[in-house]
């Protein structure tokens, strides 16, 4: 039995309802299997039903007990919670993904990346709300990471001469946000939008070089 000295171990963390998540806390493989499981299948019933998915679909499409879910995610915030989390850094580690890629075309599928994001985190924006109202950090702290891997890929384009340089990621995050927050938004319109965004970004042939801070000075 693990006594009440264990709830501080190393790599626990709180939630946004204020329980604790084993989120970072090494675990046995077939725990973390069952971990995995429950973030994807709550992901596919938040695709399917929006905010009506209930923790016990959440449990039946991962295959596990809605006990299992329970010790893993105490509250329901807590399954959105880690969701996003898991969304955030697959985000993150695209921008890392593209190195391989031509700069040009490592920004365009990187932000293809950013629009599918976008529009996983549309299914349940009103839990986001509400995660974010109670854990204003996990929303900073996520900008904050994604702008960060926006601002890399849009940087090795405009050192390889192939995006203007008078924009940096801030300004991006400005353009491609805005995505994030509308419930409305089509998968056609997205990607239209998304061109568009590019088309501006693209240094026009023969053009030359302006760099950010030219900018901010004139």
């Amino acid at each position: 039995m693990v006594g009440s000295e264990g709830r501080g171990a190393v790599g626990e963390r709180e939630s946004t309802s204020g329980q604790p998540i084993e989120l970072d806390r090494p675990m046995r493989a077939d725990a973390r299997r069952n971990q995995e499981l429950l973030i994807e299948a709550a992901r596919e019933e938040f695709t399917e039903h929006g905010g009506a998915a209930s923790m016990e679909a959440i449990a039946k499409r991962a295959g596990v007990g809605v006990g299992t879910l329970y010790r893993h995610f105490p509250k329901r915030i807590d399954v959105v919670e880690a969701v996003y989390r898991t969304d955030v850094d697959q985000l993150v580690s695209a921008a890392a993904g593209v190195a391989d890629l031509e700069p040009w075309d490592g920004l365009v599928s990187w932000m293809e990346s950013f629009v599918h994001y976008a529009f996983g985190k549309r299914i349940f924006l009103s839990e986001l709300h509400e995660a974010f109202e109670k854990n204003p950090g996990l929303k900073s702290d996520s900008r904050e990471r994604i702008e960060g891997a926006m601002n890399d890929v849009l940087v090795r384009a405009q050192h390889a001469g192939e995006v203007r340089t008078d924009v940096d990621g801030a300004d991006l995050m400005q353009l491609l946000g805005t995505m994030c927050m509308s419930s409305t938004l089509g998968e056609e319109q997205g990607q239209r939008l998304l061109q568009m965004i590019l088309d501006g970004l693209r240094q026009p042939v023969g053009t030359p070089l302006q760099s950010h801070g030219a900018r901010a000075s004139a």
